[in-house]
Parts: C-alpha cells; sequence; structure tokens
C-alpha cells in the first residue's frame, strides 16, 4: 500500500506541515524510519530525534515547533493514537487463523460456534459453551463447561477460561492467562484451614484486553465483574468479588484484594496492592509500589505505603528524606541544653 501524504492526512484528521505528495509507504519507529516510512513522536523527551530521522513524516503534537526540521510533519491532537490508526491501516488487520476446528481440537456436547470462529490445536471446549462469531481460540486453551465468548474475541495460546465464565465481544486475552480460578477464601475450624467453596462467576464485559499471566479469580458468590474497555496488563492478580469499572488501566504486577470495588476511569499504577473490600473512586489514580489500605473518594491522586492524597505523601517523604538533618538538629539542641544545666524537653 502507499497512500500520499495528503491522503494519510485527511485519513488521521491531522494538520500537514510539508510536501502533499510525498509518498508513504509504511510505518516505523522514529530512530530507525527511512525514505517513504511514516514514524511518530508523543514524548517531548524525544524531540531531538526529529532533527536526525529519516522517516519521510512524523506525527506530533499540535504545539511542536517545525523551525529547524527537514521531514515532513502531520500535527495531531493526540499522536499515538493518530500513528495506531496509520499501523492499522498500512499493515492491515491480523488474520489469525483460517476458520474451522482443527482435528485435535476436543469439543465437549452442545457446544455453539457461530459463523468464522477458529478452535486451534488441542484446544479444549468443554460441555454448553458458546464462542461467539469471529472468535479465535488458539492452541492448547482450555474453555470450562456452560463459559462464553462474544463476537471478535481473541484467546491466544495456553489461556485457561473455566466454567461459568462470560466473556462480551473483542475481548483479547493473552497467554498465560487464568479466569475464573477459585477465589482464596477458606475458614478455620479447630485449627485447620477450612476451603469455603467458590461457586460465583466471573463477567467480562466487551473491549478488555488481558495480559499475560493475568489470574482473575471466580466470586464466592455472585460475580467478579471487569468493565468494559478495561485494560489490564502481565501478571495481574485479581481476588474474587472484586469489581472493576470500565476504561480502567491496570498495570503490571498489581494485585487486588477480594471484594474491592474500583471506579470508572481510573488507573493502578505496577506494583501497587489493595488489601480487600475497599471502595476505590472514579478517576482515581493510584501511584506505582503504593500500598492501599483504605477507601479513596473520586479523582483522587494517591502514592506510597500507606496510599495517600498526593500531596500529603510528598511532604511526608519530603521530610523523611531530611530526617538524618532533623536528627543532628535534634541532638544539637540536646548538647546546649546541657551545657546550660537543663535537661532535655
Amino acid at each position: 500500500m502507499e497512500k500520499s501524504l495528503a491522503q494519510l492526512t485527511e485519513y488521521l484528521e491531522g494538520e500537514l506541515v510539508g510536501d502533499p505528495a510525498t509518498k508513504i509507504r509504511g510505518v516505523a519507529a522514529i530512530e530507525e524510519a527511512g525514505k517513504g516510512e511514516l514514524s511518530f513522536l508523543a514524548n517531548p523527551k524525544y524531540a531531538h530525534l526529529l532533527k536526525t530521522t529519516s522517516a519521510s513524516a512524523v506525527i506530533v503534537a499540535r504545539e511542536t515547533s517545525a523551525e529547524g526540521i527537514k521531514t515532513s510533519l502531520i500535527k495531531h491532537g493526540n499522536p499515538y493514537f493518530a500513528f495506531a490508526k496509520a499501523v492499522e491501516l498500512f499493515a492491515g488487520a491480523r488474520k489469525i487463523s483460517p476458520e474451522g476446528v482443527h482435528g485435535t481440537a476436543v469439543l465437549g456436547e452442545g457446544v455453539k460456534l457461530e459463523r468464522g470462529v477458529h478452535v486451534g490445536p488441542q484446544v479444549v471446549v468443554e460441555n454448553g459453551v458458546r464462542l461467539g462469531r469471529d472468535s479465535a481460540v488458539l492452541a492448547g486453551s482450555f474453555i470450562g463447561a456452560d463459559s462464553s465468548l462474544g463476537e471478535g474475541c481473541l484467546v491466544y495460546p495456553n489461556v485457561t477460561i473455566r466454567e461459568n465464565v462470560q466473556i462480551g465481544k473483542n475481548v483479547i486475552i493473552h497467554s498465560g492467562a487464568v479466569i475464573g480460578s477459585d477465589g482464596f477464601g477458606y475458614a478455620r475450624e479447630k485449627g485447620v484451614h477450612q476451603k469455603i467453596p467458590q461457586i460465583g462467576g466471573v463477567k467480562i464485559e466487551d473491549e478488555v484486553e488481558i495480559g499475560a499471566n493475568v489470574t482473575i479469580d471466580r466470586a464466592a458468590l455472585g460475580t467478579t465483574r471487569i468493565g468494559k474497555g478495561t485494560k489490564i496488563d502481565n501478571l495481574v492478580q485479581i481476588g474474587h468479588n472484586v469489581d472493576i469499572g470500565k476504561r480502567c488501566i491496570i498495570v503490571a504486577q498489581v494485585g487486588i484484594g477480594g471484594s474491592t470495588k474500583i471506579g470508572d476511569d481510573s488507573i493502578i499504577a505496577g506494583q501497587a496492592g489493595l488489601v480487600g473490600h475497599l471502595n476505590i473512586g472514579k478517576k482515581v489514580v493510584i501511584g506505582a509500589q503504593s500500598g492501599v489500605t483504605k477507601d479513596i473518594p473520586d479523582q483522587t491522586t494517591a502514592f506510597g505505603f500507606p496510599a495517600r492524597e498526593i500531596r500529603k505523601a510528598r511532604r511526608i517523604e519530603a521530610h523523611l528524606s531530611r530526617l538524618d538533618l532533623y536528627v543532628q538538629r535534634l541532638k544539637e539542641v540536646e548538647r546546649k541544653l546541657k551545657e546550660m544545666g537543663r535537661t532535655s524537653p
């Protein structure tokens, strides 16, 4: 495929600074791009690369100055998103696999496969499962009884989806993920930890993406829910009966304790830990490696252990960094008081 910069700029709804007749045939990273290729710059930290790149054009933020830059620019309000559209345009939608069931797959009774479904080698699909139109389940994956996938889902190799898991449309699940594992629930009786049966389910709403080696526990009773449009990075643990709202971002190695509720449009940064039975509001941001032990209201940014509102957390961190100085000053005050014949307060 080849597009002129004029065509490309119109498609991306951007503003062109450069030659509209320049031909673009593909996309590449800004350090590696050459003639005929399009790149992007979203982080101002790398702005110096605009003067050295060999790309024929670069997608940049609207406020980017073209002074001293030889390559053509497509200015856009969201360069990262615009580049994603360009990649899709040139690379096309990736066709994972053809329609049909591989000869080594095992299908139970009452399985319903809609048009365009692919079931790969060594896949096991238990009784009563429904796979929606144009969904693909790749090699070695398992889908438990009475679970369902909506249309356009992609399940990568070696995913485990246990029984009674309901998955919406256009969901992507990466390798190693386990959806519907038993929640961690025990009752101590006479010194022995007795397992509490986990008989609830899991509901994954539309447009969710679940990273590699994520575990999402089924509810003890009721449902563990992941809201529409939420994106979950690799190695995240989500406990039983957790309820995550729409369009949330959960970064790698986060752990969320059982029965915690997270509001829409919240962000939880890497390695943060949340204890169970919390209420996290809407549009909350939780900083990396934070330990959350209390509820957080809407539109709050929290950080630290225990997690506090960001301004308070920064003040505490600033004082901790001066702790050695404070100790020295206190010792000096005590010495002077001693010289004056007085005891320390």
